[in-house]
């Protein structure tokens, strides 16, 4: 069964990364949680999607350049005024660190799948910090660590050789299979547009058949789908049966797989 994770949360909902946005998720009844991480000025690990502040506090500046103590001066819920339910409790909301997600999440089952936005800002040391985070604090839950930066996942893998790892990917490549062996990915992590794309999917079917190693079918259960809000879109993934579809509405896309599986 495809399963449903949230992504940055319930982010089409609450305010995005938050302990609030995570919360609601879980509520809903998702598979997963997807989250960001970067590191601050005193090298903590906090979960938030962009390199700045700016846009998703009411504070500004660079996370590198700032120390933990200082973020947490700033709200994560006051640019979210415009959801519609906003409530003034947000703005109480902060950036919160990785280990306090994953104290959230300890009485429940629910995996996690943590991006390490390290393709636009380099952070010395960020996968050893998330990995041992995880270890003291995960509850032996299953984590996914993905990213669009290659190299960053392949020192994922010599921190612990075990760990799961996704590549994150904007656009199609040749022999998927190729690069989910070799590269030892427990999935790759897609623009919809790979999948959903007529041309693209074309491409893909193309590819396989050259490759001759795997099925339509196998690629697709090791596949992860972002971000997909789309009823439509959502249906035609679940026809598919990708590993996951990554939501900013998990309650949504809970709602369309629970009546499709009521259905078969």
């Amino acid at each position: 069964m495809t399963k449903i994770y949230g992504h940055r949360g319930a982010k089409g909902s609450y305010p995005e990364n938050t302990l609030l946005s995570f919360k609601k998720a879980i509520d809903q009844g998702v598979d997963g949680l997807e989250l960001d991480v970067h590191l601050t000025k005193d090298g903590e690990v906090v979960v938030i999607h962009d390199e700045t502040l700016d846009r998703t506090t009411n504070g500004i500046g660079e996370i590198r350049e700032l120390t933990l103590e200082e973020i947490k001066q700033v709200s994560a819920g006051s640019p979210f005024a415009h959801l519609p339910d906003y409530h003034e409790a947000w703005e109480l909301e902060k950036v919160p660190t990785l280990q306090e997600v994953l104290e959230l999440m300890a009485p429940y089952p629910t995996e996690l799948n943590i991006e390490l936005k390290t393709y636009a800002a380099s952070y010395k040391g960020i996968e050893e910090k998330v990995q041992s985070i995880v270890e003291k604090c995960g509850n032996d839950r299953k984590v996914v660590y993905s990213s669009f930066h290659l190299p960053s996942l392949l020192r994922m893998k010599k921190v612990n050789p075990e760990a799961h790892i996704a590549w994150l990917l904007n656009e199609e490549i040749s022999l998927p299979a190729d690069y989910i062996e070799t590269l030892d990915f427990e999935a790759l992590h897609l623009n919809k547009k790979i999948i959903l794309s007529k041309k693209v999917g074309h491409s893909i079917r193309k590819t396989l058949h050259e490759d001759n190693t795997m099925s339509l079918k196998g690629l697709y259960e090791q596949v992860r789908v972002w971000t997909v809000n789309d009823p439509d879109q959502i249906g035609r993934l679940l026809e598919l049966q990708v590993n996951a579809i990554i939501t900013d509405f998990p309650e949504r896309a809970i709602a369309l797989r629970n009546k499709r599986e009521a259905m078969v």
